[in-house]
């Protein structure tokens, strides 16, 4: 919100400095941004007087003219009627930009040089005048900027209002504010209506058809008046607030909106059908054009202002090009009215517009104040547009607002900000805000809001008023005194803890990314059309199309943060994020939300160094972290099975994890083609499991077994199979028929070669035996172990590898 200073004295007086009234206004939680000086655009024009006019020796209609600026004379090329000796001018020089957008040069005109421009009216701004240069008061001393001349130049504050204070979003609501922390009176603009026409009644009606998205409609109706430009005063305080002037009726409505905060709009009185208004919600596959140009397709619960026939104003947001003010107008209906600030964001965030009177509109503006607004822009229509004014105004008010008191006690305020503020001075400073205060006990007195401070509503909000007015020094700084009391986490949460500590210790980065992805994105993982992972939960108003859904897999968010890492030139990564996943369950179902673990790893095993050489990381690799994982949540019994593994991986370097049959996810390289996809380069491993059931399967009591009291004996099993043959059905198979004096079994060797043929492979299993009562003597291990040989050797048509 930019705030004249100028124009802000019109309504409070005082004199106190820019800076300290900025620090006054930001200590009261409204924050000023910035303090500018406005020139009305006059920058580098300056005030000059004409020393000498000689005639242009190439062209008769021009002057060379000598023109001072203080200890300065510059030679100025003029083409002006009315250019003579001694007169005072504005000058513009090298540098300056005129009113139309003209930057002045040096040049030269007719072999003449020209070092700046002696301006007309019209040229600066300052008026309509363009048959002549602007000729000064004589006093004014050369070489005076023109804005400071001509009292043109202002402060203009640039606050930042919050949304729950659009009382301030107004000249008159910074005025009420600055009276009320410099204790000074304040007043709103004055208003002395002329009403001379026929009775509004009989030139226009109001209709309100739903009440609930437009409480309170009011209209005036000013007939016979003249379009022009605005004058000087008002074109510099709309032009410092950053409007652009259009012409009197418009700029009259702008004016009040930025004086009362009021968003007023102009509607030609003769366009609209039947001289009538009515207030109702859009019909089915309504259109409107808007003053854009803009062709909307409206929803039937957007409000529109509507004449006898057709749409004319989308309320609160933009009026429409087929009732706007042009130059043939001679009679306006102004409206001003209290719109549903609910409905009118929903609207313009839906149409894509925004504009002042929304801004204003979404917040909620003051439904008491829509009248005092009205008035003003018929008093100003009176003065500025020669318009005449009908007597009476129209009010559609069904169920006015009311507002409900509020309690406030004194000893309540002290003990919350830790202040000793008498009753006498809290009434005083509620009451310099215009609420009404009336003492009920000397601790109770009962406050009601006025209709603009929607935002006090509670007991807290009038003590946050006290805190403001009062001064936040002087509340007392100190620590708080409390009771600390910590509780045991959770025990999933311990374990999620548990879970990234171990995947750090295994050299781990974690990420977190968007919980919206690009649907498309699933398209690229290759799911089969029954995977339910290619069925998103899409979103309304998505932020953008690549945050269109909620994500059903860590996947794709996992291969987009590797390929930013490699555009980045980072290749060796190791990455991991434990975060939800959503699937939809129905159109009014909240959806299912399950945790999902996704680690990816590329690059190289451990960083370039002298005394190794470089190694790849591996399918080994990413399993073994995960095998690591589940060792230490005690996460035991698990198989990994080759069968329908997730299609974004190779069906050769990949593996699905089952615990007691149940499958926790799926691990592997990713396919060549779904890498190149996501423009990864290189080979990329990647695992991603369902966390829920891997919570499940943890382990969180661990049992303690003592040190073993008799020595382990170790054989080796070395098993020539063929080729197709997976060593965890091997596994499986040994695990089935071990003996009760077995204690582990493990691979710890494959091979392939010559020595076993072509088609086959050797697998070496290291069995341990250990008695928990005697040692175990040789003859007796050797003896178990044959008998377990020849079982597995017959079982799978294996042959011993000596």
């Amino acid at each position: 919100m930019l705030v004249s200073l100028k124009w802000l004295r019109d309504y409070v007086r005082f004199d106190a400095s820019p800076d300290e009234i900025a620090r006054r206004l930001t200590m009261a939680g409204l924050e000023v941004e910035a303090v500018e000086v406005d020139h009305f655009g006059l920058e580098s024009v300056v005030v000059g007087r004409i020393h000498k006019v000689k005639q242009h020796p190439n062209d008769h209609r021009l002057k060379i003219c000598e023109v001072q600026v203080r200890g300065a004379m510059y030679q100025v090329v003029c083409g002006a009627p009315n250019v003579v000796e001694g007169q005072t001018v504005p000058l513009a020089l090298e540098g300056a930009c005129l009113a139309d957008g003209t930057e002045i040069r040096a040049a030269e005109i007719q072999g003449v040089p020209s070092q700046g421009m002696v301006c007309s009216e019209k040229e600066l701004g300052l008026g309509q005048e363009e048959s002549g240069i602007m000729v000064l008061p004589s006093h004014l001393e050369a070489g005076t900027p023109l804005a400071q001349a001509l009292e043109l130049d202002d402060i203009v504050l640039d606050i930042g209002i919050t949304p729950n204070r659009p009382d301030c979003l107004s000249i008159v609501g910074i005025a009420r504010e600055v009276g009320a922390l410099f204790g000074v009176e304040w007043s709103p603009p004055r208003i002395r209506l002329q009403q001379s026409s026929p009775p509004v009644e009989s030139l226009a009606s109001v209709t309100i058809e739903d009440p609930d998205l437009c409480p309170r409609y009011t209209a005036r109706v000013v007939q016979n008046v003249t379009i022009g430009p605005s004058p000087l005063w008002m074109r510099q305080r709309l032009e410092a607030l950053g409007v652009r002037s259009i012409n009197n009726i418009v700029d009259i409505t702008n004016y009040v909106m930025l004086a009362l905060g009021q968003p007023l709009h102009a509607f030609d009185y003769h366009r609209l059908d039947g001289h009538r208004i009515v207030v109702r919600r859009a019909r089915p596959q309504e259109t409107f054009v808007t003053l854009d140009g803009r062709n909307h397709e409206l929803r039937q619960d957007m409000l529109l202002i509507c004449d006898a026939s057709q749409g004319v104003a989308l309320a609160g947001i933009m009026g429409g090009l087929n009732s706007e003010i042009t130059n043939e107008t001679d009679a306006v209906l102004i409206e001003s009215a209290y719109f549903d600030p609910t409905s009118t964001r929903r609207t313009a965030k839906t149409l894509g517009l925004s504009t002042e009177s929304s801004y204003r509109f979404e917040r909620g503006v003051d439904p008491e104040g829509v009248i005092a607004a009205l008035d003003l822009a018929a008093q100003l229509m009176v003065e500025l547009a020669d318009g005449e004014l009908a007597t009476g105004y129209l009010d559609v008010y069904p169920v006015p607002i009311r507002r409900e008191p509020v309690q406030l006690r004194v000893s309540k305020t002290n003990r919350f900000l830790g202040t000793d503020l008498t009753g006498a001075e809290i009434h005083r400073h509620l009451e310099s805000i215009q609420l009404a205060v009336r003492m009920v006990t000397d601790d109770v007195m009962e406050v009601v809001p006025p209709s603009f401070r929607g935002d006090l509503s509670r007991e807290v909000d009038l003590i946050e008023e006290v805190a403001r007015l009062a001064g936040f020094d002087r509340i007392p700084s100190g620590l708080p005194l409390a009771r600390v009391n910590s509780t045991k986490p959770a025990t999933d949460q311990a374990i999620r803890y548990q879970v990234k500590q171990i995947l750090a210790n295994l050299g781990f980065c974690e990420i977190i990314s968007y919980s919206f992805i690009n649907p498309e994105a699933l398209e690229l993982l290759d799911l089969t059309p029954s995977d339910r992972r290619r069925r998103p939960l899409s979103l309304r108003n998505p932020l953008s199309e690549e945050q269109a859904a909620m994500r059903t897999s860590l996947v794709p968010g996992m291969l987009e943060t590797a390929a930013r890492n490699q555009r980045q030139n980072n290749f060796d990564l190791r990455l991991v994020e434990l975060s939800k996943v959503f699937f939809p369950k129905g159109e009014s179902d909240l959806p299912d939300e399950r945790l999902n673990l996704c680690g990816l790893l590329s690059g190289l095993r451990r960083p370039t160094a002298w005394n190794e050489p470089a190694v790849a990381v591996d399918f080994f690799d990413i399993k073994g972290a995960v095998e690591a994982l589940m060792l230490e949540l005690g996460i035991t019994g698990a198989r990994w099975e080759t069968v329908e593994t997730a299609p974004y991986l190779r069906p050769d370097v990949s593996a699905r994890i089952l615990v007691d049959g149940t499958p926790l996810g799926d691990l592997g390289q990713v396919r060549p083609r779904v890498a190149q996809a996501f423009d990864l380069s290189g080979d990329v491993y990647i695992f991603d499991m369902d966390f829920d059931f891997f919570l499940e399967k943890t382990e969180t009591w661990k049992a303690f077994h003592p040190l073993p009291r008799f020595p382990a004996v170790n054989r080796d099993l070395a098993l020539v199979v063929e080729q197709s043959v997976a060593a965890q059905n091997l596994l499986d198979f040994l695990e089935a028929h071990r003996s009760e004096l077995v204690e582990s079994i493990a691979l710890f060797d494959q091979y392939h070669g010559d020595q076993v043929g072509k088609g086959k492979k050797s697998l070496g299993f290291r069995v341990t035996y250990r008695s928990p009562d005697r040692s175990l003597t040789d003859r007796e291990v050797n003896q178990i172990h044959t008998e377990f040989s020849k079982k597995v050797v017959d079982a799978f048509k294996a042959a011993l590898r000596s």
